[in-house]
């Protein structure tokens, strides 16, 4: 599933390449997670932003003398993809297509279909609760070492199940939160650590999210059909140390294997 660090190198492939761009259709699978899509049909993009694992697309449609504001939320699920074409596609697991006014197609492709796509009012996100109640990003100066440890122990929950719940940290999911706890060496199923071990815990969550933000392309270097790829060297290398600090040391040396057999990345000495 798509994290934060992958999330945020789609946002800034994306943004430059719909940005200013008007939608002149909006069409979607027909499923109540997808049908939303069409809702966009005349609006122009004002940009695009990132909550979390949520895309945000601001958008804008003049009504007269006013100006009508809606956000297209964008949640990627396990498998979604974006993609800005120039011919339809016939793709089966195509979800969402949006036609724009340049004649390119932004495309919303999820073969298991966990995604969702919502057309709101700027900031009301009642219709997706994980979105209304989610916490604070992972590098927002007001979350504090104070801040993130009374968020902790506001409840018994295990450590692990309280960061994936996004209430509080946002766009952490379990590659990043097993990494995070295995370098903090807390047992993922405590259920209350201390202020020192807490404020340890924030440092690593930053530490890892940072390191795999500079893994991951900021501008596409592939055809306008791939745009929104997240690098698979930097996922896999992730994944690999989360393998080893969990001391599951086949995993970790199948995964080792692959990224040296693939002739395209290699690991540091210092790995």
């Amino acid at each position: 599933m798509p994290e934060l660090p992958e999330v945020e190198s789609i946002r800034s492939q994306l943004e430059p390449l719909i940005t200013g761009k008007t939608i002149l259709n909006g069409y979607s699978f027909p499923s109540k997670k997808f049908l939303q899509a069409k809702l966009s049909s005349g609006f122009l993009v004002r940009d695009v932003n990132r909550r979390g694992k949520y895309l945000i697309i601001n958008l804008e449609k003049e009504s007269g003398r006013k100006i009508n504001l809606k956000e297209l939320i964008v949640h990627l699920g396990m498998t979604g993809s974006l993609s800005v074409v120039e011919e339809k596609s016939d793709d089966p697991y195509i979800r969402a297509e949006w036609e724009l006014n340049d004649g390119q197609i932004l495309l919303f492709r999820d073969i298991r279909r966990f995604g969702r796509i919502a057309v709101v009012d700027p900031g009301d996100y009642k219709s997706l609760p994980t979105l209304d109640n989610i916490g604070p990003e992972p590098f927002d100066p007001k979350l504090s070492a104070e801040s993130f440890y009374a968020s902790l122990s506001s409840s018994r929950s295990c450590i692990k199940t309280k960061l994936l719940s996004q209430r509080i940290v946002a766009g952490l999911g379990n590659i990043y939160v097993d990494e995070s706890l295995w370098r903090s060496r807390i047992n993922p199923v405590a259920r209350r650590i201390g202020k020192e071990r807490s404020e340890t815990l924030l440092i690593s969550i930053r530490e890892d999210l940072s390191q795999a933000m500079l893994g991951l392309p900021r501008r596409s270097e592939r055809p306008l059909s791939e745009t929104g790829r997240a690098n698979w060297g930097a996922a896999a290398s992730l994944l690999l140390k989360s393998y080893v600090y969990q001391e599951k040391w086949s995993d970790a040396m199948g995964v080792a294997d692959e990224i040296y057999n693939s002739g395209e990345y290699f690991l540091d000495l210092n790995y």
